[in-house]
């Protein structure tokens, strides 16, 4: 259902379903999926692609062009997955020739003047708090849950279920399950209540804490820690995990609750 004091693009494809509220512009090359919803003066800008039964709240701004100078107009795509709610003035910058493509997953909740940068990666599940800004290509994988007001340096990665403070100043990587919090960012524990609400049993949260208090609390650096975990604790999806992330880091992981 399309009112008529918006502006549709002819060049748009909306599911029949989609319901758009007056004063909406839609531009070209946007495509919305069945059951999906967007509130007054909301602007979709070309490149966007929405799933099904995604509710776009007013003021929002899908797919803008990225705030990059190394942008040069090229063609690329902003991304949002199935039953993910943008809430009012949410900013969701497409991507750049570095990736093409910026990325929303499913099941996601975005509060109120989020911003999502050029050519970010977020997970399913997720939850961002009111205000949380994400620079240029960042990661944050799936049931992360993220504090208002948290601002996230360009090309950091947040791991899955983890819990950030509101208000945090993040330019480190967050390994997954654990809580984060301080200034500067730190380490403050695992994610205990997240874990048992997301159904992890009780031995794979023993297992976590096992995990962190030998990369955090040993007597050893973090590549060491991790080439003990590796050898020392068994095998389990949990601690593969946490190895694979540690080393793949690019920007170091944040300290532990002592340094």
């Amino acid at each position: 259902m399309t009112q008529p004091l918006s502006s549709i693009h002819p060049g748009a494809r909306l599911h029949p379903s989609v319901v758009v509220e007056p004063f909406v512009t839609i531009h070209d090359n946007v495509e919305i999926g069945e059951g999906s919803y967007i509130s007054s003066n909301a602007v979709i800008c070309p490149g966007t692609r929405i799933g099904r039964n995604c509710r776009i709240f007013p003021g929002a701004v899908v797919g803008g062009i990225p705030q990059d100078l190394k942008f040069r107009g090229e063609d690329s795509l902003a991304i949002i997955g199935d039953n993910t709610v943008l809430r009012e003035f949410v900013t969701i910058n497409r991507g750049t020739a570095s990736k093409g493509r910026t990325v929303i997953g499913s099941n996601t909740l975005i509060m109120a003047y989020s911003h999502v940068g050029h050519d970010c990666v977020v997970g399913d599940n997720v939850i961002m708090s009111n205000a949380t800004q994400l620079a240029g290509e960042v990661v944050v994988d799936d049931f992360a849950v993220i504090g208002g007001g948290t601002l996230i340096h360009q090309f950091c990665h947040i791991g899955s279920y983890v819990m950030i403070q509101g208000g945090a100043l993040i330019n480190k990587d967050i390994p997954p399950y654990v809580k984060a919090a301080r200034e500067p960012i730190a380490f403050t524990g695992i994610n205990t209540v997240g874990l048992h609400r997301r159904g992890f049993s009780a031995e794979a949260i023993a297992r976590i804490q096992d995990i962190y208090r030998m990369l955090y609390m040993g007597d050893y650096n973090i590549s060491e820690a991790v080439d003990h975990i590796e050898a020392e604790l068994p095998a389990s999806a949990e601690r593969d995990a946490v190895v694979a992330f540690v080393r793949s880091s690019e920007r170091g992981i944040i300290r532990g609750p002592h340094a």
